[in-house]
């Protein structure tokens, strides 16, 4: 399954930006490039000073625009946009951003009231803690991959600083961590519909840290792996492979 489109964070303290239009519409854009610390222009800038566009209701604008090679978005026209903008959950340094490729707004709307109700406001202070520790998580882990599933593990649901509970802001490894060593683990599907793993097997494809797989296991699941998991079609897991190990079979 292809991206429709790729979610980056762009910084754009200091940086051009046109904005094309006036009304709500265009003041709402302002508000948010101002917020991201971008300065905002006009269309009539020089031709290499800006890269990125927001256009309210001129579509001789996003064409001039597009000739001269800025990436535009066209506010309420998804066909026309080169970029959408998401809607944002704020609790810096974390952002979420919710988009749905222009399709529907009102649906990226009422995401973002969920998570707004569900992410604590102290999350933020939690990824500062844990930026600040990453000293210590390093002298505990020095390989990498324990490292990472031993974070993973004090994040998971119930652990030391499970993000959605109230926890210590220390950041730091916690005593007793649960990290199981290097080891492989199967899972049999039942179904070809990533959206019928269950919680235990979501968890594993997240925290893998190479994904063995027949053949036939659909990429839907597999995409449900880490990015940067190895991959390996084989019959059976090959032997020596370090760190977690996640073997899928259909039945």
């Amino acid at each position: 399954m292809s991206l429709h489109s790729l979610p980056i964070f762009v910084r754009l303290q200091g940086r051009h930006v046109i904005l094309v239009g006036v009304g709500e519409a265009a003041d709402a854009k302002r508000r948010l490039l101002e917020r991201a610390g971008a300065i905002v222009v006009g269309e009539n800038i020089g031709e290499s000073a800006a890269r990125l566009a927001i256009v309210v209701d001129d579509d001789a604008a996003v064409a001039r625009l597009k000739a001269r090679g800025v990436l535009v978005n066209a506010v309420d026209r998804p066909e026309l946009c080169d970029f959408t903008l998401p809607a944002i959950v704020d609790r810096a340094p974390v952002l979420v951003a919710i988009g749905t490729g222009g399709a529907s707004a009102g649906l990226a709307a009422a995401l973002r009231q969920r998570l707004e109700a569900l992410l604590p406001a102290s999350l933020g202070r939690l990824a500062d803690a844990l930026f600040a520790a990453r000293p210590a998580w390093r002298a505990r882990y020095p390989e990498a991959g324990a490292r990472r599933r031993a974070i993973a593990a004090a994040l998971a649901p119930g652990g030391t600083y499970d993000p959605l509970q109230p926890a210590s802001l220390l950041g730091t490894p916690p005593e007793q961590d649960g990290v199981a060593e290097s080891n492989v683990v199967s899972m049999t599907l039942h179904s070809r519909d990533p959206d019928d793993l269950t919680l235990r097997q979501a968890r594993l494809l997240a925290n893998a840290d190479c994904v063995t797989h027949a053949a036939d296991v659909p990429a839907a699941i597999l995409n449900r792996a880490r990015a940067d998991a190895d991959r390996i079609a084989c019959d059976t897991p090959p032997a020596g492979l370090s760190g977690l190990v996640v073997d899928v079979r259909m039945a």
